[in-house]
């Protein structure tokens, strides 16, 4: 390479390192500029947050309802309201329709008491609902097949024919 290419090369290598240097130092710049905007002003209120009832339905023990809301603060124009809402029929009230839970598999029925179980932790509570961490749920395992005892007493006459 001859000394004229190689200040060629050396020329090219500067510029291209000079812009990338510009480059970064606008961007930099233009961050730096988004930062020195002056905020939008938050109303500050003295209104505390909504405290809302349990859903209660209009009617039965679940589909639709009303819960009401409250809210404490001098300058506060309202606090009271009411709000519609929904208790979903398939829902297990037993735990309350604001605490929605995350089921675990059903467990192995139990001989004894002919239910199996299964345990749920609290996934969401709606409208500051007071839920449990953790709900356990039994229902009927179902039919059981219990040995017949004429099965049994094929095998041993065929054990008994073996020996």
């Amino acid at each position: 390479m001859s000394s004229q290419q190689y200040q060629q090369q050396r020329r090219k290598f500067a510029a291209a390192f000079l812009a990338l240097i510009f480059i970064l130092a606008a961007v930099d710049t233009a961050e730096a500029g988004k930062k020195e905007k002056p905020e939008k002003k938050v109303k500050k209120s003295d209104c505390g947050e909504w405290q809302w009832s349990v859903c209660v339905p209009t009617s039965g023990d679940c589909g639709l309802g009303t819960r009401e809301g409250t809210r404490t603060g001098a300058e506060c124009k309202q606090t009271m309201k009411t709000q519609r809402c929904k208790i979903p029929c398939n829902w297990k009230k037993q735990f309350g329709a604001e605490c929605k839970y995350q089921f675990q598999a059903w467990g192995e029925c139990d001989l004894n008491t002919a239910l199996k179980t299964r345990t749920g932790s609290l996934k969401r509570a709606l409208h500051n609902a007071d839920c449990q961490k953790t709900v356990t749920i039994s229902k009927p395992c179902g039919k059981l097949t219990k040995p017949k005892p004429q099965a049994e007493s094929k095998k041993k006459k065929k054990e008994g024919k073996k020996q």
